[in-house]
């Protein structure tokens, strides 16, 4: 049975059903030619279609969905709605219609025929799944066809036992092209210093696999690699260089010999040098603020860092004319150190500024420094006493070389603090010999500030050479020692048992005082004795300070 009244399914799969124009598909239809009738015979069950059937094809698919209604077109009313015409070809395969609504018009409305589903009854069937409940009437709607004339051939759907379509395969990404011999090899030592990219290093472990040469090389590479050590500072130890000379000199001896008072100007130079090697521009421009005492106050001036090096190497300049090598700024050049750091600066303002090629001053500074050495060396032991004038006063060669030293060593810590980098002080025994320097120029730097009217008067005048007031100044530090200073008179001879005062600091303390750096009331040092003797003498200090 079919299950509700009317003719029977397997009648009208055969097109048996009458032709009264009912608006069913098939023959009899109202207009068209009658199809030539099918022998009769029993009803037979419509063979079971392939699961790709219950993916959606048909109205009550659980598997794949009730495809959506699409909206009609231009041409369409929601009134009349037509079903796609099926040929006689495919009214066998249709299942029993559902009831149709009693229609509104003079001729019924068609309504499509749900597609057949297998009998649960036949063998081989698969049990029909249970309803899930009503579906929405949107859904239940054949989707609407667009009109068109009576005379085109019947319309017939793509099969619905069309194979699906094939799945496109997933691309397959492409194997790396394998690396050449000759470029494997040359990353065997980035591939030794682990500066490989994760590529290259897997190519190049997979290359030494099947390579024996390119093998050995990388472990001679890598042996050499576990020989490097990282340098924590590049500050190099001060002694280094006299380790090498001795060791140098030791198994042959120079043939012409540096001094040694010129020594200390040497590494303090080599020193200034090893710290400008690796600036960069940047930096050659970075902003210095110079510091001295004037006698008076503390004074200060702003250049660069290049400024800093053209200021050493006209000073420089007046120990290179006194030796008979060219001057710098030429031969109607100023005498004191002051006027000819102001001459250059004015000349030639992009040293000053640090505009114009970073570092090229440093070249003409370290090739006077060498000649200087290089003369000094060739020139014997009489040169020592050769007098240097820097305008208002003179000093020895051999004193000379040591105040270029100590100039350096300022300088250089002006630099390290406008870049931000530490700065050593000189070894032992340079710093001696510095502030020994700084020691016999106090009592004649004291007379002079005596004849200005800056300090006290002599307490007690003495002939030249004999023992006078004198002031115990003690250094403490690797560098440091103990002096007497003459307080009465230059020529008047220091003697431990007339000491009246007494000043202890450090290297440090006394190196910011002798350079100017802070002012003489502000010292760090411990005091005893006469106040008035100590505070010229501090005085005096600060005054050994110039630009």
């Amino acid at each position: 049975m079919s299950g509700r009244g009317g003719p029977d399914p397997y009648d009208d799969a055969y097109g048996e059903s009458s032709g009264s124009g009912d608006g069913r598909d098939g023959p009899g239809r109202g207009g068209e030619p009658d199809l030539p009738s099918h022998p009769a015979g029993p009803p037979r069950i419509p063979p079971q279609r392939p699961a790709a059937e219950d993916s959606g094809h048909w109205p009550g698919a659980l598997d794949g969905g009730i495809p959506a209604p699409r909206p009609p077109t231009a041409d369409e009313t929601p009134t009349a709605k037509r079903t796609p015409e099926r040929g006689p070809e495919r009214d066998s395969e249709r299942g029993p219609e559902p009831d149709s609504e009693p229609a509104t018009d003079s001729e019924p409305e068609p309504e499509s025929a749900p597609e057949p589903r297998p009998d649960p009854a036949a063998p081989g069937a698969e049990p029909e799944p249970a309803a899930l409940g009503p579906e929405p009437e949107a859904n239940l709607e054949p989707e609407p066809e667009p009109e068109r004339p009576a005379s085109a051939p019947p319309y017939t759907p793509p099969s619905p036992y069309a194979p699906p379509a094939a799945a496109l395969a997933a691309p397959t990404p492409s194997a790396p092209l394998p690396l050449p011999h000759n470029l494997l090899r040359s990353l065997l030592g980035a591939w030794a210093l682990t500066a490989c990219s994760q590529e290259e290093t897997a190519a190049v472990e997979a290359h030494l696999n099947h390579c024996p040469s390119c093998a050995e090389e990388a472990l001679r590479l890598r042996d050499a690699v576990g020989l490097l050590h990282t340098e924590h500072s590049l500050d190099l130890d001060p002694m280094l260089r006299s380790r090498v000379l001795a060791g140098c000199l030791g198994r042959r001896p120079a043939r012409i010999p540096m001094p040694g008072w010129a020594g200390a100007y040497d590494a303090e130079a080599a020193r200034l040098d090893a710290l400008l090697r690796d600036m960069g521009e940047a930096e050659w421009r970075a902003p210095v603020r110079l510091k001295w005492f004037d006698g008076r106050r503390l004074t200060s001036r702003d250049t660069t860092v290049a400024g800093v090096i053209g200021h050493l190497m006209v000073v420089d300049g007046i120990v290179a004319t006194s030796l008979g090598l060219p001057d710098p700024l030429g031969a109607d050049a100023p005498g004191s150190p002051q006027a000819r750091t102001e001459a250059y600066w004015h000349h030639e303002p992009g040293a000053a500024y640090g505009s114009g090629p970073p570092g090229a001053v440093r070249e003409l500074w370290r090739e006077q420094g060498h000649a200087l050495v290089r003369t000094v060396s060739f020139a014997g032991r009489g040169v020592a006493e050769l007098d240097v004038p820097y305008g208002d006063f003179a000093l020895p060669i051999r004193d000379a070389f040591l105040d270029r030293a100590l100039e350096c060593w300022v300088h250089a810590g002006d630099i390290a603090e406008a870049i931000d980098y530490p700065y050593e002080p000189p070894a032992s025994t340079h710093l001696k010999a510095m502030i020994d320097l700084c020691a016999r120029l106090l009592p004649g730097t004291l007379a002079e500030r005596r004849r200005a009217g800056l300090a006290s008067p002599p307490r007690r005048l003495v002939e030249a050479g004999t023992p006078g007031r004198t002031l115990h100044l003690q250094v403490e530090g690797t560098g440091g020692g103990d002096w007497y200073i003459p307080l009465d008179s230059p020529a008047a001879m220091a003697a431990p048992e007339e000491a009246v005062a007494t000043i202890a600091l450090d290297q440090e303390a006394f190196y910011l005082l002798a350079s100017g750096h802070v002012p003489p009331q502000e010292a760090a040092a411990g005091l005893s004795g006469d106040t008035e003797a100590i505070r010229d003498v501090l005085f005096a200090a600060a005054s050994l300070s110039r630009l």
